[in-house]
């Protein structure tokens, strides 16, 4: 097994001298990768009604039609998965990726071409790997097993050729033969859509392995890991799996998480690695060991633009591309891909850490945030506020939401938060002290409105007891795959519904 670890290796590695190409060269690439995806579709029915064929720059690309989203979409979408060709993409697609639904209540369907999954989606998960292998050049990675948490696909009932699932679905189940190999569990549990049963077998079918990399949303990670514990009797992870060297995540901040899994995998020689893999596409892996930032991948089959948050909600803005953008600018990311979106909004808001080569951070999303008062309180400022709150009252936080308190006679408004601790604060009023404190220094519009309570009052802090929020999300039909806890609303549905959920439970 060490021999094939080593050329494993050593193929990985070969990756990075086209990654430093794009990091030199990123503007003639997106431009090239533009025309590309432009001309491919020109026969297509959206590109002849776009007149694709008559655009030659990226400006009168950008001026051809407004910015596009999912319900302007969905109407090509839905005749795609009927089974017609040549709509928004040339090649037959079949795989749809239905998306986790955190932006609304709507089922969003993704189509995945043999395009985007080879160019993009497979590409990404090869250069992950490059990437890490020539940080990490002493890996055994490839000696043992990796252990995907994947969803669950099923047949579409629109037409019997389409298939749709969450996106980790779609990738296990076409991943080449030589990959299977080296992954565990079998398909059989990996697709699993009951999530409790799945758990449950992923456990026993995983535990007598030799795992050396897990990938994963944390929350189903963690859940799977101590219920593993508890099968095994074991204290931590090394016990069970004493080669395990990587874990990657992604789809949410990993700094609430962190604490656990430092306790579940105690070891100094753990390494986490994040990526930016979305239904839409392939976006981003963290390439430096000592930073959390992401490197932007440039090469994928998808071009970019990106939107001022000031300008969020004009079809016809004014969007920047990678020559225009500045950094620790909050800005929506819009595609066009070889999957056939275009001019897409994402939902998703990022910042550049570095224009050379270009880095990001994940901010938030378009539509995940409070701004009941005017503060704009966005997800980086709500996890940078806890993660130092955490910190200083040796606090561990499961899950959490936030929305707003509206004004009412002689009260000001305010925010409120669910939190589900796995370890509670030492000092619950210097936690919520701490939360409050830093989301000022995080925020300076937050900061005005609490100034001497003008605008907005304390923030109120509700713990919710063990369970509160997997009890909710199962409620909802959205336990496993890439379903992920709402974190901030502009509205109180999920804190309502959760709150009810909580005096059940009391009772």
């Amino acid at each position: 097994m060490l021999i094939i670890n080593n050329i494993v290796s050593w193929i990985m590695k070969k990756r990075i001298h086209q990654i430093e190409l794009f990091m030199k060269y990123p503007h003639e690439v997106q431009e090239e990768w533009l025309s590309n995806l432009v001309n491919t579709a020109r026969s297509t029915e959206w590109g002849k009604q776009y007149d694709f064929r008559s655009i030659n720059t990226p400006q009168e690309f950008k001026q051809r039609f407004p910015i596009q989203n999912y319900d302007t979409l969905k109407p090509y979408i839905e005749r795609m998965m009927l089974g017609e060709k040549n709509i928004l993409w040339p090649s037959n697609i079949t795989w749809f990726a239905k998306s986790s639904g955190t932006t609304s209540d709507k089922s969003k369907f993704i189509p995945v071409s043999e395009e985007s999954l080879e160019e993009c989606h497979f590409k990404g998960g090869k250069d992950m790997l490059a990437i890490y292998c020539n940080n990490r050049p002493e890996t055994k990675m490839f000696t043992g097993k990796s252990l995907v948490m994947g969803g669950s696909h099923q047949i579409s009932h629109l037409n019997e050729e389409s298939c749709y699932g969450d996106l980790s679905a779609v990738l296990i189940q076409n991943l080449p033969i030589w990959a299977e190999f080296l992954r565990v569990p079998d398909l059989s549990i990996a697709l699993m859509d009951e999530w409790e049963a799945k758990i449950e077998k992923m456990a026993h079918a995983t535990m007598n392995e030799d795992v050396t990399n897990i990938s994963g949303v944390p929350t189903w990670t963690i859940i799977l890991a101590k219920r593993i514990l508890e099968l095994t009797g074991k204290s931590n992870l090394l016990e069970v799996w004493p080669n395990l060297e990587l874990y990657v995540h992604g789809a949410v901040n990993f700094a609430p998480y962190r604490e656990q899994f430092k306790k579940l995998i105690p070891s100094a020689n753990m390494h986490y690695l994040e990526t930016y893999n979305a239904s839409e596409g392939f976006f981003g892996i963290q390439d430096q060991s000592d930073s959390s930032e992401m490197l932007l991948m440039l090469d994928y089959g998808i071009y970019y633009e990106f939107l001022p948050m000031e300008d969020y909600g004009n079809p016809w803005a004014k969007t920047l591309d990678l020559s225009e953008v500045e950094l620790n600018k909050n800005y929506a990311i819009i595609i066009s891909t070889n999957g056939g979106l275009w001019r897409y909004l994402i939902g998703d808001t990022i910042k550049f850490t570095s224009l050379n080569p270009f880095r990001i951070q994940i901010t938030g999303r378009t539509r995940h945030f409070i701004n009941a008062f005017g503060e704009e309180l966005i997800i980086d400022n709500a996890e940078q506020a806890l993660t130092v709150a955490t910190k200083a009252t040796n606090s561990v936080i499961k899950d959490y939401t936030a929305g707003p308190v509206y004004f009412s006679e002689g009260e000001n408004g305010g925010h409120e938060w669910i939190v589900e601790f796995d370890k509670l604060p030492d000092n619950i009023d210097r936690f919520l002290e701490l939360l409050d404190e830093n989301l000022k220094k995080q925020n300076s519009d937050y900061e005005a409105k609490r100034h001497k309570d003008i605008a907005l009052r304390k923030p109120i802090l509700h713990i919710a007891p063990q369970g509160t929020f997997y009890n909710w999300m199962k409620s909802r039909g959205k336990l496993g795959g890439q379903h992920k806890v709402p974190r901030l609303a502009n509205d109180r549905k999920y804190l309502n519904e959760l709150l009810e959920i909580m005096v059940e439970q009391a009772v």
